[in-house]
């Protein structure tokens, strides 16, 4: 995971994409990388990296998104920033990118400055939502964004999760139904995304690596900042 200079996250509204990519900028940032963080997910008005910007800037993650009075912006305003963060190849850049049509159209509008030798590009699957029940629906979902964006996805990440419901078996039958996935499409499944508590239970049982998550994002009824822990963070392979 993020072993290319660009990585960018696509998924579907509650997939947890947002979470993946702030763990994996912190992460890189704590192994001493230069990263940046851009936040293109034009979807979501709350679950965006940018409300967690307190956190990426006290770890020295560089944050690319709508300041000001344009924070909440749907509005893909920051595409120019980021086609220049790009181009320029000195840090390593995480895209937080939403999975529907804006946000497939987005991606597109990037496709012409994507390293192709040194890009990832990630579909996150989370089988229990509506929108990605099935593998045939996951496929169909990746299939869309490829034709809108005019660029291969070349990895799949399992985050099958039901919030504070998840359970060790969610997680495992997610993972397996990201295989399925992923035969289908000819794609590797990454890695498995779940948090600390449920990750030592999983390490070994399932058909692609465990990856920690700690918390960070934080639901938009709950405005107190989160505090950093001493526990793992996601883990860069």
């Amino acid at each position: 995971m993020f072993r290319t200079n660009v990585t960018a996250l696509l998924g579907h509204f509650g997939s947890g994409k947002t979470e993946i990519a702030l763990n994996g900028a912190l992460s890189l940032a704590g192994r001493g990388e230069d990263v940046t963080l851009a936040d293109l997910d034009v979807v979501k008005p709350y679950f965006r990296s940018r409300s967690a910007r307190h956190i990426l800037e006290q770890a020295g993650v560089a944050l690319i998104a709508p300041e000001g009075e344009h924070i909440f912006a749907d509005l893909p305003i920051i595409v120019p920033q980021v086609r220049d963060a790009v181009r320029r190849h000195h840090r390593k850049i995480i895209l937080d990118i939403g999975g529907d049509a804006t946000g497939a159209r987005v991606l597109g509008s990037l496709a012409d400055v994507l390293p192709e030798e040194d890009c990832s590009i990630l579909a996150v699957v989370n089988f229990s939502r509506p929108g990605t029940p099935d593998p045939d629906a996951a496929a169909m979902m990746i299939r869309s964004i490829e034709a809108t964006a005019r660029t291969r996805v070349t990895g799949l990440l399992s985050n099958t999760h039901l919030l504070d419901e998840t359970t060790a078996e969610i997680v495992a039958e997610g993972a397996h139904l990201a295989v399925e996935t992923g035969e289908l499409l000819e794609l590797p499944v990454v890695g498995a995304a779940m948090y600390s508590e449920l990750a030592d239970e999983l390490d070994g049982r399932l058909p692609c690596p465990c990856l920690r998550l700690e918390r960070i994002v934080k639901p938009p009824f709950d405005l107190q900042p989160k505090a950093r822990t001493t526990g793992p963070l996601f883990v860069v392979n």
